[in-house]
């Protein structure tokens, strides 16, 4: 019924099934990818055994694509990702509407990339209201926990995520995220004793960078990028680029549009290429 609105995609899969696992997860970016203009369905096949019947499905993974009301297309086995991706691009016909949701999370996306981490959590909360498990929103939501110094929050939203979004790029993200604050939060109470060593020994590297993770888990990012950056002026090579590689975890966390990361990376370009 639903397909007489828009294309659905329907995945038959079963707990035993390996390559499944394999595929799933691709379909399931596909149709995020698609924004809205496709919907998707799992079938376990041991629980519905007399939809598999109805279908003559023999094999899984097999995927079957759903428009009018009728089956119009599809595959089985594990296909490759691009081949996926034309597939749901000619269901879909090219036409990727943006739903209310995809829209939601690309404005809560927006804002906390650029720093409003209120404004994202409201959004990500009103998602989660209509989508408790969209993972996209969980993500967002917990990056929100993080930079306002909940970590116990992220990491719980965090160790609740599905085994098949480890390798989300935003997921990737969050767990970046999560270990900086627990490096930064044991060292956030010294920031008063480093602060004396490298005013006494401007040549301490080691000191400045503890002090630069100690100033960004205190709140005070733009104090933490600094003080990298001024290591880096001072030995670019030291400890093998560990101030320009310590600068882009910061800037990963704080997302690639945020005002800190933009002016930052431009201060190490500047000083790269001097």
């Amino acid at each position: 019924e639903e397909s007489r609105r828009q294309p659905v995609l329907v995945d038959f899969w079963a707990p035993w099934c390996g390559p499944c696992k394999q595929l799933t997860p691709a379909l399931e970016k596909a149709v995020r990818d698609a924004r809205g203009a496709v919907r998707m369905v799992k079938i376990n096949i041991d629980e519905n055994p007399e939809i598999a019947q109805q279908m003559r499905i023999q094999s899984i993974p097999a995927v079957y694509a759903f428009k009018g009301g009728r089956p119009v297309d599809g595959f089985v086995g594990a296909v490759p990702e691009s081949q996926i991706k034309q597939f749901v691009k000619r269901l879909s016909g090219n036409a990727a509407a943006p739903s209310p949701i995809a829209q939601a999370l690309e404005q809560a996306k927006a804002a906390l990339d650029g720093g409003d981490a209120g404004t994202a959590s409201a959004l990500y909360g009103q998602i989660l209201a209509h989508e408790p498990k969209n993972v996209a929103a969980l993500t967002g939501l917990a990056r929100c926990y993080v930079l306002a110094g909940d970590t116990a929050k992220a990491k719980q939203i965090s160790d609740s995520l599905p085994p098949e979004s480890a390798k989300d790029a935003e997921v990737q993200q969050l767990r970046a995220a999560l270990e900086l604050a627990q490096q930064t939060e044991q060292a956030a109470g010294n920031v008063a004793e480093l602060l004396e060593k490298v005013s006494h020994n401007p040549t301490d590297h080691q000191a400045r960078l503890d002090l630069a993770l100690a100033l960004f888990g205190g709140g005070q990012q733009e104090a933490a990028m600094d003080q990298l950056l001024d290591l880096f002026k001072r030995d670019r090579k030291w400890n093998d680029e560990a101030a320009r590689k310590q600068l882009v975890k910061f800037f990963e966390v704080l997302g690639p549009t945020h005002p800190l990361t933009v002016s930052g990376r431009r201060r190490l370009s500047s000083l790269m290429f001097a």
